[in-house]
């Protein structure tokens, strides 16, 4: 994220690919298209093209349409079920006489399947149309969240929350896409925008998670569906741009969209970096000897801090020392952290402030790693967001279950040793195979 000169993408007006014919991209710096995707558009005889709002109404300069806001709070909703499992993990467990490794499918199951319908998701946004794609998501996961609070065994869960998986893969790709296509200022500042979604809802949906979750274990799978019917309904009543995608988008084009290398290793690199992620977020609560509220009250902290890095200083951050320094400095910043947590787990204030201090570097990540995704390339936007989401969501998936499993057969602070290796790993991938294109980013912007 950054106050760059992106071009400006004003409802209605696509913004000219910079590179090969037959690619439409809305300011994509890349120069290069990737290897065959220029020759296959051409020979498809049309582009594949970015959303484009239509139908909006007219907007004062520096003003941002209501769509914007609307689809800010759905995805703020969206973040906050995220979070709002967290305090109740333990309960599961225990309810459901179930080890952390099997509660730890809660997220695998819901981010694999994430990850595999990510790559239609732009397929079936280009047929039917953004606005009807977000109202589709949302009711899947609307029916998915309920039927999870009435499981009767943690596999029954586990089974849900893949149904949930499904309906957030249709969300998310969906709404960041539409929200860069309707918001006035460019790409930087939807982005913004939608990291502010984010950092917000992460935070609230622990507390929420803790309040419903001290009451009773399943609530806050049902207080998810409540969210999100808020959501739908902002959705259908108050919508009224219809984003739509102009050309058609097939199926392949997010795997070739992985042909260029910008858009893999950035790919790669947060697959890694979910890793810690992950770590910290499924694992922790079994550290702890905290309660729902105890658990909720750290998050909260944590997703405030994250939301404050992700708005403010990621592009402060940016600006001040480029774009590869600031990937390394807050990636380096978290594997140090995880190591901390790794050597503090014997003692829980230590380990609550660890985490709550890996909100900064978190914030930061998420934003550089969106902007990165939606510029490193020449394809189209949806289409980089689902080709770069398949890569990272199957760290999400399999972070959990491997830290489980680590944490069981070795001890509590082996899945944060795991973790800090990733970001390690993530780390080198940017700064080594990757840094060319996040150095061409910085020269275009």
């Amino acid at each position: 994220m950054t106050a760059s000169r992106v071009p400006t993408e004003q409802p209605g007006v696509p913004v000219p690919a910079p590179s090969a014919p037959g690619i439409s991209s809305p300011g994509a710096p890349s120069p290069v298209a990737p290897s065959g995707w220029a020759d296959a558009a051409a020979e498809a005889g049309s582009a594949v093209p970015a959303f484009d709002a239509v139908d909006a109404e007219p907007e004062a300069p520096g003003r941002q349409p209501i769509a914007v806001w609307v689809l800010a709070f759905a995805a703020m909703v969206s973040f906050m079920g995220i979070g709002l499992v967290d305090p109740i993990l333990k309960s599961i467990a225990a309810n459901f006489d179930a080890t952390p490794s099997q509660v730890s499918l809660l997220f695998t199951s819901y981010l694999l399947v994430t990850s595999i319908a990510m790559l239609v998701t732009s397929f079936f946004s280009s047929r039917l149309g953004g606005r009807t794609t977000l109202i589709i998501g949302l009711c899947v996961i609307i029916v998915f969240a309920s039927l999870a609070g009435t499981s009767p065994s943690v596999a029954a869960l586990v089974g849900w929350r893949a149904g949930w998986g499904l309906g957030n893969a249709l969300f998310i790709a969906t709404a960041l896409a539409a929200i860069i296509a309707v918001a006035r200022g460019g790409a930087s500042k939807a982005i913004t925008l939608y990291e502010a979604a984010l950092g917000i809802g992460i935070s609230l949906g622990p507390l929420v998670g803790a309040v419903l979750g001290d009451l009773n274990f399943r609530l806050p799978f049902f207080g998810v569906g409540v969210l999100m019917a808020l959501a739908l309904l902002a959705i259908l009543f108050l919508l009224k741009d219809r984003v739509t995608v102009a050309h058609s988008i097939r199926p392949a084009d997010p795997l070739r969209a992985l042909s260029h290398g910008g858009l893999l290793f950035t790919g790669l690199a947060a697959l890694l970096y979910n890793g810690g992620f992950f770590a910290v977020l499924a694992y922790v609560p079994f550290v702890l000897p905290y309660g729902a509220y105890g658990i909720g009250g750290m998050f909260f902290g944590w997703g405030v801090l994250l939301g404050i890095c992700a708005v403010w200083v990621a592009p402060w951050l940016r600006r001040r020392i480029g774009l590869p320094a600031a990937f390394g400095a807050a990636l380096g910043l978290f594997a140090v952290l995880l190591v901390a947590v790794a050597l503090s787990v014997a003692h829980p204030t230590a380990v609550t402030v660890l985490v709550i201090a890996c909100g900064a570097p978190l914030g930061v990540l998420n934003t550089l790693f969106t902007e990165t995704a939606m510029n490193v390339s020449p394809v189209p936007r949806p289409v980089a967001s689902a080709g770069y989401n398949f890569i990272r969501f199957l760290g999400g998936a399999v972070s959990p279950y491997v830290c489980g499993k680590l944490g069981e057969s070795i001890g509590h602070a082996a899945p944060f040793w795991f973790g800090g290796i990733c970001v390690a790993v993530g780390l080198v991938v940017l700064l080594g195979p990757a840094r060319r294109h996040l150095s061409r980013i910085a020269a275009a912007h």
